[in-house]
């Protein structure tokens, strides 16, 4: 199905037929969701030998007593485990609550308001500040920066990771530049690795970027392969390299890998950025749940155990996007109807559509009964200038559902390009 070849009379020939198809899947009134990259049932339960674990052993391999107050950087064999998924020393890793996008929230709070390495090195003394935002991007990360008035600018994302030309350009074009957001494997939405060259490129950045810049390197998906697991560039290495060990905030979560709101999040900075970032949660913590830490490293005792439990999560999630990828290589390959990234980890699939299309295809297969994420919701503000991306996460549905839900979304992308053309 190529629109642009086509004529009127064949338009209005699919258009008709592509309708019926509809109203058909409609009267089954489904409840599909496709919404959020959560893990399913049958993935959290891989870990639910956490559940009683300790045994009544609540001593950590150091001796500490984990019922009790202390510990504020988190319990040293949990700081290892963080060291080996960001490949840094223990020493710079903190292991803190389930949450890694509070940590986020935390270190942006302390930029903006407290500084890192001084009080007169706040953002916000500085007066505007603004963040780098590759797009199609994760929604929180925009809501962090709307929830604490940085602006957002928008640059584009390729096979690659962001488009460095542009962003080295901005950032030293514009002081009030003080970050960018980063998720370097398996891009939530679009599957992508960063490339070694752009990763260099981004621990570079400290170079010629304004004071108090920071790189936030969102490494969520680290571990998250489908199959053999793929590399990437290690950020610390290149920053150690250039002398930018300051310019990046590297964060990751077992949320995704254990009990997903019951995890243990890391963050992983340089020495003089922990003395900041201590000070601020010092403030308002005695320590974390050292407790849930040693229950997880009962668990996942160490990187090997990590690596062959996430071997049994993708067993279970590599059907769901097999029957995501065949539904569109069968739909839309050979076509001008949308394109896509075949990710090889992480939890989504990005469908850009024609332009102007996706809110429509959104709202059609809301009313068929698939629930897909907002259109323009992996953009700052909600606003998608071309009205095309859509992000697919199908982890939570059976394979079944998914195929189910595919063919609802098929059959919509297709008839609002056929009805968009016609008009």
């Amino acid at each position: 199905m190529n629109l642009n070849n086509a004529s009127n009379d064949q338009l209005r020939q699919w258009e008709q037929q592509l309708s019926a198809e509809y109203d058909a899947i409609v009267a089954q009134k489904l409840s599909l969701d496709l919404t959020r990259g959560k893990p399913s049932s049958e993935q959290l339960s891989l870990s639910d030998e956490l559940d009683g674990i300790l045994k009544g052993n609540y001593k950590s391999l150091d001796g500490t007593d984990t019922r009790n107050y202390g510990g504020l950087d988190g319990l040293p064999e949990a700081r290892e485990l963080g060291a080996h998924i960001f490949g840094v020393k223990p020493a710079e890793v903190l292991a803190q609550g389930n949450s890694s996008l509070t940590l986020m929230f935390q270190c942006l709070l302390t930029a903006v308001e407290f500084g890192f390495t001084s009080a007169e090195g706040a953002w916000s003394k500085a007066g505007r500040m603004k963040f780098i935002c590759p797009v199609p991007g994760y929604d929180r990360h925009f809501t962090l920066c709307e929830q604490l008035n940085i602006d957002m600018i928008p640059v584009a994302m390729n096979a690659n990771g962001p488009d460095m030309d542009q962003v080295e350009a901005l950032v030293q074009a514009d002081s009030s530049i003080k970050g960018i957001w980063c998720v370097p494997k398996y891009s939530n939405p679009t599957g992508v690795i960063y490339s070694d060259d752009v990763v260099e490129r981004i621990a570079k950045l400290g170079k010629i970027a304004g004071s108090g810049f920071r790189v936030f390197w969102d490494n969520a998906y680290a571990v998250h392969d489908l199959g053999a697991a793929l590399p990437l560039a290690n950020i610390m290495e290149f920053c150690r390299a250039h002398g930018t060990e300051d310019s990046v905030l590297q964060f990751a979560s077992t949320s995704k890998i254990t009990h997903a709101g019951a995890g243990v999040a890391f963050v992983a900075m340089s020495e003089a950025n922990l003395k900041g970032f201590r000070k601020f949660l010092n403030a308002q913590s005695i320590g974390p749940d050292k407790v849930n830490q040693l229950r997880h490293m009962r668990l996942l005792p160490d990187i090997d155990a990590l690596n062959q439990h996430m071997k049994k999560h993708a067993s279970i999630l590599q059907p769901r996007f097999d029957a995501v990828l065949k539904a569109l290589d069968e739909a839309f390959t050979g076509t001008d109807l949308g394109t896509w990234e075949k990710p090889a980890g992480g939890y989504f699939v990005a469908f850009d559509t024609r332009p102007n299309c996706a809110k429509e295809v959104v709202r059609l297969a809301a009313e068929a009964g698939v629930k897909l994420t907002p259109a323009g919701a992996t953009f700052p503000y909600g606003k998608d200038p071309q009205d095309c991306n859509i992000r697919i996460a199908p982890s939570v549905p059976t394979v079944q559902e998914v195929i189910g839900a595919m063919e609802v979304f098929v059959t919509c992308v297709k008839l609002v390009a056929v009805r968009q053309q016609l008009a």
